[in-house]
């Protein structure tokens, strides 16, 4: 798997690993059952505090996305697209959704713009071009 993080952004780091892995999932990059690096190896090659990884590993196991095993280690839980979403998940999202909207407007861009890329990102996943993930 290949990660990229910009150390000198504003998100943190671990909600920049998280941020990938959710979106390797997402473009089929990472199907239900691939295996991630371990927290060590992964700080290892990012040059960063493994406790840095393990917070974003942690956040992407209470979120559903990944599976934690003491023998085979960080799991990818499911597939893009393989099933409709966990109770409480299309909620939970909205609301993000409506903060990153809301950081959209306070910007300037308009409801065609935004709405134009969203349909440009969705259209990215592999789970939105039919291929399988």
């Amino acid at each position: 798997m290949l990660l990229t993080i910009d150390l000198d952004s504003e998100v943190p780091i671990y909600q920049q690993i998280r941020d990938r892995v959710v979106e390797a999932i997402a473009d089929g990059d990472l199907a239900e059952g691939s295996a991630l690096p371990s927290t060590r190896q992964l700080a290892a090659d990012l040059s960063i505090n493994f406790h840095t990884v393990n917070k974003a590993y942690d956040l992407l196991r209470r979120q559903g996305v990944i599976r934690i095993n003491r023998k085979s280690g960080a799991v990818v839980r499911r597939d893009a697209g393989s099933g409709p979403p966990e109770a409480g998940f299309a909620d939970e999202w909205q609301a993000r959704l409506r903060t990153l909207l809301a950081e959209a407007a306070v910007h300037g861009v308009n409801t065609d713009e935004a709405m134009l890329r969203c349909e440009e990102v969705l259209s990215s996943f592999a789970v939105k071009k039919g291929t399988p993930a």
